[in-house]
């Protein structure tokens, strides 16, 4: 690059080039994440992607883009609430009765002593 403005104009094509492949992506993401969409129906938004990428995509964002955005929101809400769920299934939603048990199994196999039993008994109890 010779000059400042072929650098500029290189920068500007390269962040369009990428704004572009962000929105496709999305769009591609969005026509699975849709399940009121038919497969032909997805299938031929697929084939406009890719014959008429440019206008496809700019009609698919004009027409199916509220709802684009409330998928996208029902997405990260699930995502969410499953990893919530996950972390309190393994932070400790056993009950103290559960955790009492597996300390007396421990024990019982000699694992662990009549004092250390105890301590874990009341931890449990707390």
């Amino acid at each position: 690059m010779d000059s400042f403005w072929e650098f500029f104009w290189f920068v500007v094509w390269t962040f369009v080039l990428f704004a572009y492949l962000m929105v496709l992506f999305q769009i591609v993401i969005d026509l699975f994440r849709d399940h009121a969409l038919s497969g032909w129906a997805k299938a031929a938004w697929i084939i406009g992607l890719i014959f008429l990428p440019f206008l496809v995509a700019l009609i698919y964002v004009i027409a199916r883009g509220p709802r684009m955005s409330e998928r996208q929101l029902a997405a990260a809400q699930a995502a969410k609430s499953n990893t919530d769920a996950y972390i309190r299934d393994v932070a400790g939603s056993k009950s103290a009765a559960a955790h009492i048990a597996d300390a007396k199994a421990l024990l019982d196999s000699g694992a662990i002593t009549e004092a250390e039993f105890q301590t874990l008994k009341a931890k449990a109890l707390a």
